[in-house]
């Protein structure tokens, strides 16, 4: 079976953020993730973290521009500068927080000038922080319209273009199947560049046991493929109460 890690941005948002680490933990989580965890001074998510012995498997960057712009733009020419500064701050957080990885989000465009700045923007942010570990995620274009990452061959292509060490592919089985119609094919074609996986039902992003997705059978291809890194529930729980929409882990 994987090791399971919680996503505290979508499970127990039925709690305050800082409680939600004391019941990841209580549920059985050893670890969790936190898509933008920007809003907070980074030691008090720190020290949530330490209070209840959870290791922070990953964050979102750049951080969300508050004033109302797209979460993500590292392939929109023309925001070179402002991608620059932002992953210094992001860089700021991660001292403090230590997340074993950060996800850097493609953003809104599309075409061959798109990609350049994506690829160049990455190669930016690996060499700026070469021992910090950075993922790209091909999100689907149902719930992201317009997403330039939208494609496991294209996020395969981008990471042969980037060539670096410390940046590789996050799976979700949510958007996996939503994108190509099937979760478990998309691991098996694709697990040996893959870094960080998720798990969410598809096509409504619940919990794993509802949906089209086997999650018995994806479990077991994770588990043959000797995947050793965290497998995070990244879904929105159908019960108003996440511990009651946790089943699947006994699966």
């Amino acid at each position: 079976m994987p090791k399971f890690a919680a996503n505290i941005s979508l499970l127990f948002a039925e709690l305050p953020y800082l409680e939600r680490f004391q019941a990841a933990a209580e549920a059985g989580f050893k670890a969790v993730e936190i898509l933008f965890p920007y809003e907070l001074a980074a030691k008090e998510t720190r020290r949530a973290l330490l209070a209840n012995g959870l290791e922070l498997v990953l964050i979102n960057a750049p951080p969300p521009n508050y004033t109302g712009g797209e979460p993500g733009y590292a392939a929109v020419p023309g925001g070179e500068a402002r991608f620059q500064s932002d992953i210094r701050r992001v860089m700021r957080y991660a001292e403090v927080l230590k997340p074993g990885l950060i996800h850097i989000m493609s953003g809104y465009a599309s075409g061959p000038d798109a990609q350049e700045c994506f690829v160049r923007n990455l190669q930016w942010a690996a060499d700026y922080s070469p021992q910090q570990q950075f993922t790209i995620e091909p999100l689907n274009p149902v719930s992201q319209p317009g997403y330039f990452l939208n494609d496991y061959d294209l996020a395969v292509q981008v990471l042969d273009r980037v060539s670096r060490p410390n940046v590789g592919l996050q799976y979700d089985s949510f958007h996996a199947h939503m994108i190509h119609g099937d979760a478990q094919t998309i691991w098996d074609r694709f697990h040996s560049r893959i870094v960080h996986a998720q798990i969410g039902a598809a096509p409504d992003r619940s919990e794993p046991g509802r949906g089209q997705t086997d999650f018995a059978g994806l479990f077991s291809a994770i588990d043959a493929a000797g995947y050793s890194g965290w497998v995070s529930a990244e879904y929105t729980p159908s019960t108003p109460r996440t511990p009651d929409s946790l089943g699947w882990m006994a699966v």
